[in-house]
Parts: C-alpha cells; structure tokens; sequence
C-alpha cells in the first residue's frame, strides 16, 4: 500500500478509501466487520462515511468494529453532515445549531471522542458560510474534530469558503468529494485544478459509476435481483446506468484482457492514476468486492491504455447526464 499526503495537512492517507455507505443497509454488522478488519490489514488507513447513510446504521457499525479491533487510532476516520436525519425543522443543512448537534450524535455512533475528517455533506446556499465555518472551527477547537472537508460542493462555494476563512481567521476546509470516474470527468473542468491550486485533497466517489463500470451489468431490460441496479426503483438513480456508460465498460474489457485483471480494477486504477486525485472512495458491499478493488492498486496502465480510455471517454464529458445534479446547491425542504 502506497500513502498519499491528505492535501497540505501533512497527514498520510492509503491510496484508496473504504467508503462505509453499504454498512447498516445491504451489509450486516459481521461482514461489515470482516470487510473493514481485511481493509486496515492490507494497509487502508482511510475509512469515510456519512450520518445519513442508514440514518445513522453506517456509523454505528463503523463504531463498532472499530471497537471490536482496537484500530480506532490506527485509522483516519471521516463522516458527514447536513443531511435530514429527523422530521424536525432544523434537522437539516450546514447551520450552526445541526452541525453541533450532528457532530455530537456521530461520535456517540461511532463510539469516539474525535472525528479526523468531519464534511459538509452538501451546501446550504441559504446559510452564510461564515456562520458554518465558525461552527466547524469551534469543533476543532475543542478536539472533537480534527480537519473539516466539504462533499458535493460547486468550485466556486469552496473557493468563497477558503476567502471566507482567511478573512475571519477560520480554519479552512482542507478536502472537497464529488464524483469522478469514466462515466462523468466533469472534475476536470474546474474541480481537480482548484484542488490543486488551493492544496486541498481531493478524494472521488463513486469511482466504478455506482457499479456501471465493474463489467457485470449486460445490455438488458432488467438486471439481476440483488445488485443496485437490478433492484434500483428510483428514476432518476437510474439514469446513471444508460447505454453510454455500458459503451465505456465495452471498451474497458479489451484493456483489462489485455492485463489480466478485471474491468472494475481498470476502471479504478485510471482514477486513481489522475493528476491531482489523493484517494478515491470503494464502497464495497462484500469482501470479495473489496479484494477486487484492492487488486486495481497493482494495475499499471500505458500510455496507449490511457489514450484507448480517453477515446472511450473524452476529457471533462458527462455520459447521460450521469449524477446530473451533483454540483448544484441543495434546496431547504421542510
């Protein structure tokens, strides 16, 4: 396992992320525990997750294998906030009042007193960044978060935060998520050179396109029962699988053939091989889904490989409209 320097901050971070999404929904409390326990053993000392995922179940299985392992400290945990996590008014947004609230409820779900890397899940344009800022930089302050990191942000809102904080003497956001894979390379208009420009960590998700680009969707009316997209209801999550992101994947097959290893393991290590990328995000459901990914670090693509993916998916290009809403600001919905 090769690290990477988390941004400016100094710190060291494992090439790829275990992103902790499936844990509490489609993966139990014992496979969720085998999956991190073989994650940290092969070197990952990077695990991220987020408050909403299973309203809460995500963090509470993270919490509690890492108290089963006693690696809590060898690891350099990440969660999120803003997303609605009750039916009350104010459960919702970066606001002062949920972010303290929200930071609160994750460390006793994740049985901790720190959080390494706290994200603002998505903006709220309709609050002043400064006041979200203050809230961020209190947290860290008091020792319960160490670095603060935005999610889903347009270029332009963290740029404004990173004025913002040195205009009140803030601590600054230090890492931006947002997608990135062959199926949606819009990051690299704005996003990765920002990234790179300001020193933050830039850490993808969704690198395999929810699943598109693991080679294991076929052209067909209906996809197999227990995989996302075969038992995915939601219209608008379908669109992220289209005839143009299985057109990608044709085209990845010849390359991975060629190496002998997978299409997901292709599809990964070019992300992962991106100028400016620090370390993107394998959600996996099952170990052997984690084992896949973690052969993709040991891919070595060409030249020519790089110039094939770049034919099969043109620089800055968004298949289908693929995460068609990913950089636009978040409305308050009561």
């Amino acid at each position: 396992m090769q690290y990477n320097l988390f941004g400016r901050t100094g710190v060291y971070v494992s090439q790829l992320v275990l992103g902790c999404m499936m844990f509490g929904q489609k993966t139990d409390l014992e496979d969720t525990c085998k999956i991190i326990d073989h994650a940290i053993g092969e070197g990952i000392n990077f695990l991220d997750t987020a408050d909403v995922y299973g309203k809460g179940a995500s963090e509470e299985f993270v919490g509690e294998a890492l108290q089963r392992n006693g690696k809590r400290a060898d690891v350099f945990l990440a969660t999120k906030v803003n997303g609605r996590m009750s039916d009350a008014p104010n459960a919702i947004g970066n606001s002062r009042l949920h972010i303290i609230e929200g930071c609160e409820a994750s460390l006793r779900r994740l049985k901790t007193n720190y959080i390494d890397l706290y994200q603002l899940h998505r903006p709220s344009p309709h609050i002043a960044i400064d006041e979200t800022l203050r809230a961020m930089d209190d947290l860290i302050t008091s020792g319960k978060v160490r670095y603060a990191g935005t999610s889903n942000f347009g270029s332009w809102q963290v740029v404004e935060s990173l004025w913002a904080s040195e205009k009140h003497g803030l601590s600054r956001f230090v890492s931006e998520q947002s997608p990135f894979n062959l199926a949606d390379r819009r990051a690299e208009r704005e996003h990765l050179p920002m990234c790179q420009t300001y020193g933050l960590a830039f850490i993808p998700w969704s690198p395999l396109a929810a699943g598109g680009l693991t080679g294991k969707y076929k052209r067909a009316d209906k996809q197999a029962s227990g995989t996302r997209f075969g038992d995915e209801t939601d219209p608008g999550k379908m669109k992220r699988f289209s005839e143009g992101v299985m057109d990608i994947a044709d085209g990845l097959e010849l390359i991975a053939n060629a190496h002998n290893v997978t299409i997901a393991q292709v599809a990964l290590a070019w992300v992962a091989a991106q100028p400016g990328v620090t370390a993107p995000i394998a959600g996996p459901r099952t170990l052997e889904q984690l084992i896949d990914n973690l052969g993709a670090l040991d891919v070595e693509l060409t030249s020519d490989d790089f110039d094939t993916i770049d034919r099969l998916a043109q620089p800055g290009t968004n298949v289908a409209d693929y995460y068609e809403a990913s950089f636009k600001p978040n409305a308050h919905r009561f």
